[in-house]
């Protein structure tokens, strides 16, 4: 069985994955990018360096 941390963490992946392609090629803004996150933009920043 899944546990709800679990779905809610793959959740949060695929959604950072979406918005750092559409950042990544130019559809949105860092701050965009971070507002639909819901994080501010050096969050998104740090998230970039992680990720990469």
């Amino acid at each position: 069985m899944i546990k709800r941390t679990e779905v809610l963490q793959e959740v949060q992946k695929m959604r950072f994955t979406e918005t750092y392609e559409g950042w990544q090629k130019g559809r949105l803004k860092q701050e965009e990018a971070a507002s639909l996150l819901g994080v501010c933009d050096r969050t998104f920043r740090r998230y970039l360096v992680r990720y990469e």
